[in-house]
């Protein structure tokens, strides 16, 4: 008798639901309404989706809350990735705030994709990104061997 190998695991699914994420931002950013926090979401998750692309992008839309994915999988990938810098400055000239606002932002809305990314995952989207990156996800940058 042939022994077949252990099935494959399942693939990640969302943790959370999109309202779940939704007030975990807003908790974390310490917004005032529900309404800013969604808003927030939205941008910092569809800019995103101008610079992740690969299993990277397809594996953190199937982990995030359906709605969160449609706004990550809504845009179309840049063939110029920007810096983590770049990213923040480039958002703040898309939303009109000024760079120390889409900074927090940025980070509170990151911070909590992170976690319902996994840490293997957000590694491997550090890693996919240019310089930058880390901080705006939580963690500390580390300097990439050459």
């Amino acid at each position: 008798m042939a022994l077949l190998p252990p099935p494959a695991p399942p693939a990640p699914t969302a943790s959370a639901t999109f309202d779940q994420l939704v007030e975990k931002v807003r908790y974390h950013g310490v917004y005032s309404t529900h309404q800013q926090a969604h808003d927030v979401v939205r941008r910092v998750l569809e800019a995103l989706g101008r610079q992740l692309t690969g299993d990277e992008r397809v594996e953190l839309a199937a982990r995030l809350p359906r709605e969160a994915a449609v706004f990550l999988a809504s845009q179309i990938p840049t063939d110029r990735p920007l810096t983590g810098w770049g990213f923040v400055k480039d958002l703040a000239e898309r939303t009109g705030s000024t760079s120390a606002t889409t900074r927090w932002d940025t980070g509170s809305v990151l911070g909590v994709v992170a976690r319902l990314a996994g840490d293997d995952l957000t590694t491997r989207i550090i890693e996919q990104l240019p310089d930058g990156y880390a901080l705006l996800f939580g963690r500390a940058q580390l300097l990439r061997a050459a």
